[in-house]
């Protein structure tokens, strides 16, 4: 075996060094998860940069563990085929889609600027929410990674992991920074349902230093943890000059109460949006440095359990999965009842169920996310779902729990992944196992077994991606969702085999036309 290493060490640094970027790990993280695996027989970054030059030979215990890692027989690195799929190390893309902005002249600012106030007005849209759809495009678009909101946060708390409510607190003072507490309920906002959401002021900051904290959130460290970090950034960040919103749990699912009734578009509205997302980004790098959280997440395997563990909100932590991790295919949604998305980031391109506008009259209740609204359970839920579009059809595990915020409205926060580009790397036939569980479910709005074939092949992508929840999501039934619940009713299944109406008519119209 050592003579056939030697004689293939060229192949198989090439094919270690494509299976390493089709996964989208860097060296480092491939290394840590040798370490996780057989501390004796890991390699150490730079020596891993030699194998995959074909500078060094592996040895065949480190062969075993690469193997094991990316779920391949160990024959494979020895095969001297050299087939684009083998040694490609492009790892597939699956950005959000956008509209081409043609004929360029009649999307000129001045044009834009005069044109999206009235789109706001005269659908009703507030400025707050329309710049929030604008900083999710940026988001989404930057697979949610922002390195220089990273480094300040990272010179902050010196990369420590993880930091105690004390170590904030020191924190604070060495800024200069002073803490006042007030004491203010929680309030119920006028309703004509049965259950109307509360509303909690939790903190705001005045400048230029002074942090104003409620004393409620001393009963929920997690939630003090955050808050703090938060106005930490808007100190860091903004240089502290209170030009920003307070921080409320609750209130309206869809607006926030200082902005009802004002749909036109103002420039306060984008700035305060886009400094609460500075801040709540600073505070989720702050309290889970990069390095050392994503190395936590492997040891974990990802697992949900660790935000009691760290004393960290799950929301936290699962917003923090989808920036730290090597794999940038995923999505979270933060969901309030009736339908309302709190919080959306789409780095796979997934449709929304429904919006954080409005509420659908009939969102399809077959996402975990929506469906667990409806149920009196706190237990972690994995569900396998294949989307149905009229175009494709697309693969995702997700990953839901039901929580209460801090003024005891229940939510549903979900984080997911697409599966479609882990399994193209492993060179699956991708679009033939979605379709046999598919078929499995008995096709729209269903749900059925996952066959045994397909269920090795997701479970040994839960394994490749080090995620446990995905494997775990293979025991439960897949089920078959729709961007919108009309596709998948009943009464109102929608064939998109089928022509559209207007297109068989213009046919006809074409072959009478002399």
């Amino acid at each position: 075996m050592l003579q056939s290493i030697q004689r293939k060490s060229h192949f198989l640094g090439t094919k270690i060094k494509s299976l390493r970027k089709r996964n989208n790990l860097t060296l480092e993280d491939l290394s840590i998860r040798c370490i996780q695996m057989d501390p004796k027989s890991a390699p150490s970054i730079s020596y891993l940069s030699m194998i995959e030059n074909g500078k060094r030979m592996p040895s065949e215990n480190l062969v075993d563990v690469i193997a094991s890692i990316f779920q391949k027989n160990k024959k494979w690195f020895f095969d001297e085929s050299l087939e684009a799929k083998a040694i490609d190390p492009t790892p597939e893309s699956n950005a959000v889609t956008g509209m081409p902005l043609e004929p360029g002249f009649l999307f000129s600012d001045k044009l834009l600027q005069s044109a999206i106030p009235e789109l706001l007005s005269q659908t009703g849209t507030t400025g707050r929410q329309f710049a929030h759809i604008l900083i999710r495009a940026h988001q989404e678009s930057n697979q949610n990674r922002y390195p220089d909101i990273e480094r300040a946060a990272d010179v902050i708390g010196e990369k420590r992991f993880p930091l105690t409510l004390d170590d904030l607190l020191d924190i604070t003072k060495r800024l200069g920074i002073k803490i006042k507490w007030f004491e203010t309920q929680t309030s119920k906002e006028n309703s004509m349902t049965s259950k109307p959401h509360k509303t909690l002021v939790r903190s705001f900051f005045d400048a230029p230093n002074i942090i104003y904290l409620n004393k409620v959130l001393k009963k929920i460290p997690a939630r003090l943890k955050y808050d703090l970090s938060n106005h930490i950034g808007h100190f860091v960040l903004h240089a502290g000059d209170g030009a920003r919103a307070p921080q409320v749990s609750g209130g309206k699912a869809s607006i926030r109460k200082d902005h009802i009734g004002s749909p036109n578009m103002d420039a306060k509205d984008v700035l305060f949006a886009w400094r609460d997302f500075e801040c709540s980004y600073f505070a989720a790098a702050l309290l889970c440095p990069k390095t050392p959280f994503r190395q936590f997440l492997a040891k974990n395997s990802y697992s949900i359990d660790i935000a009691d563990k760290l004393e960290l909100t799950t929301a936290l932590i699962m917003r923090r999965m989808t920036a730290v991790s090597p794999y940038p295919h995923w999505h979270y949604f933060d969901a309030y009842p009736p339908g309302n998305l709190r919080a959306v980031y789409r780095g796979n391109g997934i449709p929304l169920p429904w919006g954080n506008m409005s509420s659908l009259d009939d969102p399809c209740n077959h996402w975990a996310v929506f469906r667990m609204l409806n149920i009196e359970d706190t237990k972690p839920s994995s569900q396998i779902s294949i989307l149905n579009l009229e175009e494709e059809k697309k693969l995702y595990s997700c990953h839901s729990i039901r929580r209460k915020d801090a003024a005891g409205n229940w939510h549903v926060i979900c984080a997911g992944l697409d599966l479609k580009p882990a399994l193209s790397a492993q060179g699956v036939d991708v679009n033939n196992a979605i379709e046999d569980i598919y078929k499995s479910c008995k096709g729209v709005g269903g749900s059925g077994k996952i066959p045994s074939k397909v269920k090795l092949q997701i479970q040994s992508v839960s394994k490749i991606l080090n995620v446990g929840w995905i494997a775990e999501g293979t025991k439960n039934e897949a089920t078959v969702i729709c961007p919108k619940g009309s596709c998948c009713s009943s009464k109102n299944k929608k064939d998109y085999s089928k022509t559209s109406n207007l297109k068989i008519e213009l046919d006809k119209i074409r072959k009478k036309a002399k």
